[in-house]
């Protein structure tokens, strides 16, 4: 065989030989930091009970973030990308924070080295009208990448005040939780309709299970992995989880098993709560393709 065809021939073997490229496996959270404000105490816009943290207690929440080391940390009642930012230093992670009129915004951790691509907040989730006094936090919409796949992720933080009954509770926070699970399943049906990897994450105030009549109507147009159901979360003492993690499409495939974590504070008394957090970090792994 001559010297030039064999080389060629050697050179496909070579690359027929040669592995797919790789993704990176990326670790995942969602984080209620429970009223993460710099205001002072009396403020007219926090509640009359809210204690605004303190230096000592930033310097704890960053040491249990450092220790969390998520690759993405979608964060919930946040008031400032400033707060965010004491947690989740520039250089190793951007802040992407909702824009709305409250102060518990929601917002995503983004690590160095992974793309952003920002869509328009989910402002709908904000059921109430104009003129109320209080209004509804916007869910943060960004699709993150990492050069070879891409993942969309919406944060969301969904009323309070009905975390298990049923949804033809007419109580007001039932009827409100109501009207945000039906935008946000407009939000997730048209995910599924464009094939697009997905996850929904953050604080639903509410125990979803896969037989919970929310979490069958979010599937109406396509399964959905609920990387919480049949779990009950070690934080504070235990309790059925209220934050959780809903993997769509191909995203589904990536989720690595048994790779469900929630990291628990060292401090053990749940009056230390009003220091970190009612809520722990809750994470999983996906291997990008």
């Amino acid at each position: 065989m001559p010297i030039r065809a064999w080389v060629a021939c050697a050179t496909i073997l070579a690359l027929c030989a040669a592995p797919a490229a790789q993704g990176r496996t990326i670790k995942i959270s969602t984080w209620n930091l429970d009223w993460l404000t710099d205001r002072a105490a009396g403020d007219p816009a926090l509640p009359p009970d809210v204690r605004p943290r303190d230096l000592a207690d930033l310097r704890r929440l960053a040491a249990y973030a450092t220790r969390l080391d998520a690759d993405l940390v979608g964060f919930e009642e946040v008031d400032s990308a400033t707060l965010a930012a004491r947690l989740f230093p520039p250089g190793r992670y951007r802040i992407v924070m909702a824009d709305d009129r409250v102060v518990q915004h929601s917002g995503l951790a983004v690590a160095s080295g992974l793309t952003i691509e920002r869509h328009p907040d989910l402002v709908t989730l904000d059921v109430y009208p104009p003129d109320a006094p209080h209004h509804l936090r916007a869910g943060v919409d960004v699709t993150i990448g990492d050069g070879t796949a891409s993942l969309r992720i919406l944060v969301v933080h969904l009323k309070a005040g009905c975390r298990d009954a049923p949804p033809a509770d007419r109580r007001p926070a039932c009827r409100t939780l109501d009207r945000q699970m039906a935008v946000l399943r407009d939000w997730i049906t048209e995910r599924q309709d464009e094939g697009v990897p997905f996850m929904v994450m953050g604080d639903f105030n509410r125990e979803l299970t896969p037989t919970d009549p929310f979490m069958r109507a979010l599937q109406d147009d396509g399964p959905l992995t609920l990387v919480t159901a049949g779990r009950a979360t070690p934080c504070w003492g235990g309790a059925y989880f209220i934050d959780h993690l809903l993997l769509g499409n191909q995203a589904r495939s990536w989720l690595q098993p048994d790779s469900l974590r929630v990291l628990t504070y060292d401090e053990r008394d749940p009056a230390q709560a009003r220091h970190l957090s009612d809520h722990c970090p809750v994470s999983v792994r996906l291997a990008m393709p």
